[in-house]
Parts: structure tokens; C-alpha cells; sequence
């Protein structure tokens, strides 16, 4: 069995974990000098931990558990301002987007330790190609079996969260033509995308253990679904979101997912038909192409609709929840990059992470 902690924290108990680039302070370039960062961080009475994460190019934040959005966005506001205080004692910046401008993902310095170096070693260049950022969200489960009902009755609505998020136009220095460039580099690495379909929690948790026992991965969180249970922390993870470059727009996106959250847990779980996840293949793929120009079919999967009316929809299913009002459907964060050159951009996602 599977290490558990359901019920650790209050049912809805969110945390949010944010991913930072780190830069030259002059040239906006991508630099691998996340243990100057994080040694300089002294974390005594911060909200959370800043820490490395794959690439020396990156920090990343973690709250601790928070009892709800707005809670959430005090502590990523006070761990971003611990983050760029240490950058900028040495000569450096941080900046939040879900992909750096100009730099070159395969040429950023992997951090040297087990657990990264030998995924390196496994996935290879798939693996060198990461150098791409998310917003994660933690929201604390009642028990396994709402974890598992929860997670499907959500994973339909994740594709607009996505269209929404679209924040990495810029791939290597050039527009690909691609909302979320990111969506697409995760998809390269193994068991990415959306979930299968198991069935129940304990479906879910004996193909875990499987893979486990023949040595196809370590744990459970060697997965990078877009959404996937998270039993030791006792929490659904949602990891779909390119990371904002605003903390009010991190904010948001911690609130909407938690209301889709309460709002499944109040409903009768529904049946669920696996031929669904091929509409959910194409709805990906879609946010990630146009963002929130992208036509996406419906939960329902009887009709094709733009983002704009299906989120005026799920805004009519969720609770008034005042902190969506962040979002305008129309647009998305990647479109103010793309209104500059890489190398303005990247100076101007500096600004705006601090705005």
C-alpha cells in the first residue's frame, strides 16, 4: 500500500507550488545559480520553502498549506520577494513565466543530484528539454475514493484552465506559433498528459505498484499527469497551469481550482466513459495551440465551444468566488509577451513578476 495522509489537513486546505527562472540581472539571460539563491534564503518565519527543482536555472516555491486562495497568494508573494532578495544580493533577478524568452532549454545546467541526474539519465533528451515552468496546486482530500472521484470529475474542465494559463509563447528565442509551449515539452516526457481511465483509487494504486515492483519507476511521483493523487500529502495535485507571471493571476488560478474542487465534491460522482480521454487529448493539444482563441469540446462532449462562453459557464457552476474576476477570457499572459521582442520580453516578465 500506498503511504497515506488523508485527512492530514482540512478538506479543501490548499498549497501552491510556483516555478521561478533565474536571471542575469543585466542581460536577462538564464543562469544556473539556484545555490546562491537558496543558500542566501534564510527561511526562518517564511510561509513556505524556496528550493531547487530540476535545472540550476530554476527555483521553486512551495507554501505551506494554506486554508484557502487568498491565503495562498499572501504566502507566494512573501517567498517571490524572498526569492528576488536573494537573486539581487548576487548581481541576479528572478522572473515567473511558463518559458524563458531567448534561453535554450537543452543548454541549462541539470542540478547534481540523484534524483535529477539519473531522470536525466533515463528520460535523455526529453528530460534536457524541461526547461519549461508550472503553477501546481495542492488541494487537501477528505480520502482516497473523493480523490479519485474528484480528479475525474475535473480533468474535463483542465484544457480551459490551460487556454487560460497560456504563458510560454517563446521557445528558444522564437514564436512557434504555440499558446503554451510548455504543454507540448511536457507531453515528451513518459507518463505525461492526461491520466488513464482506472476506474477507482485502488485501480489507480495497484498500477503504481506494479510499475514499482518491475522497476518501470521509483514512485508514484515520477508521474507527470496533469493532474495526479498526491496520498502522502493527502491532496489531488492539479499541475496544468503555465506558470503566471502575476501573483494575482497565481492567485486566481489556486482559487478557480479549488472551487472546481468543491464544487465536484458536492455532486454525486458521475459515470465515466474512457473514450473521453481522446476528447480530452484533442482539447489539450487545442488550449495549447490558440490559448484562449482555442474551440474546445465540451465536458459534456455533445458540441465544440470557444473559451470565452465555456468559461462564462463554469463561472456560473462555481461559487462567486471574487479573485476570478482576474480572469478575462479573451486573453492570456502569453500575449503580452508575444507584443515584444524575446529579449524585451524577458526584461518585461522581470517587471510584471513584481508589478
Amino acid at each position: 500500500m500506498i503511504e497515506a495522509g488523508w485527512g492530514t489537513w482540512p478538506t479543501l486546505s490548499v498549497g501552491a507550488e510556483e516555478e521561478l527562472m533565474i536571471l542575469d540581472a543585466t542581460t536577462f539571460a538564464q543562469v544556473g545559480e539556484v545555490d546562491k539563491i537558496v543558500g542566501t534564503i534564510d527561511g526562518t518565519g517564511l510561509p513556505g520553502v524556496v528550493k531547487t527543482e530540476l535545472f540550476a536555472s530554476v527555483c521553486e516555491l512551495a507554501t505551506e498549506p494554506c486554508a484557502d486562495a487568498e491565503q495562498a497568494g499572501t504566502a507566494l508573494r512573501t517567498l517571490r520577494r524572498a526569492a528576488r532578495d536573494a537573486a539581487a544580493a548576487h548581481g541576479l533577478a528572478v522572473a515567473a513565466a511558463g518559458s524563458h524568452p531567448f534561453a535554450d532549454p537543452e543548454k541549462q545546467p541539470v542540478v547534481q543530484e540523484p534524483r535529477y541526474t539519473d531522470f536525466v539519465d533515463y528520460a535523455g533528451v526529453s528530460a534536457r528539454r524541461q526547461g519549461v515552468q508550472g503553477l501546481h496546486v495542492h488541494v487537501a482530500m477528505p480520502g482516497p475514493n473523493e480523490c479519485h472521484a474528484v480528479l475525474e470529475a475535473i480533468l474535463p474542465w483542465l484544457p480551459l484552465v490551460l487556454a487560460l494559463s497560456a504563458n510560454s509563447p517563446y521557445l528558444h528565442g522564437r514564436a512557434t506559433g504555440m499558446a503554451s509551449n510548455r504543454a507540448l515539452v511536457l507531453a515528451e516526457l513518459p507518463r505525461s498528459g492526461g491520466p488513464p481511465a482506472f476506474g477507482s483509487y485502488a485501480g489507480w494504486e495497484s498500477w503504481v505498484e506494479r510499475l514499482v515492483q518491475i522497476g518501470v519507476t521509483a514512485d508514484y511521483t515520477r508521474i507527470w499527469w496533469d493532474v495526479r493523487p498526491h496520498p502522502r500529502l493527502g491532496t489531488l495535485e492539479i499541475r496544468m497551469p503555465d506558470q503566471p507571471t502575476s501573483v494575482a493571476r497565481s492567485t486566481a488560478f489556486v482559487a478557480l481550482i479549488r472551487e472546481l474542487c468543491r464544487w465536484t465534491l458536492e455532486r454525486e460522482p458521475a459515470a465515466v466513459d474512457p473514450a473521453h480521454r481522446g476528447d480530452y487529448a484533442q482539447n489539450r493539444w487545442a488550449a495549447s495551440r490558440f490559448g484562449p482563441r482555442a474551440e474546445l469540446i465540451h465536458p459534456d462532449g455533445d458540441r465544440a465551444v470557444h473559451v470565452p462562453e465555456l468559461w462564462e459557464e463554469l463561472r456560473r457552476l462555481l461559487a462567486d468566488e471574487p479573485l476570478l474576476d482576474e480572469f478575462d477570457p479573451t486573453s492570456c499572459e502569453g500575449d503580452l509577451q508575444l507584443a515584444l521582442d524575446p529579449h524585451a520580453a524577458a526584461a518585461d516578465l522581470v517587471a510584471r513578476t513584481f508589478a
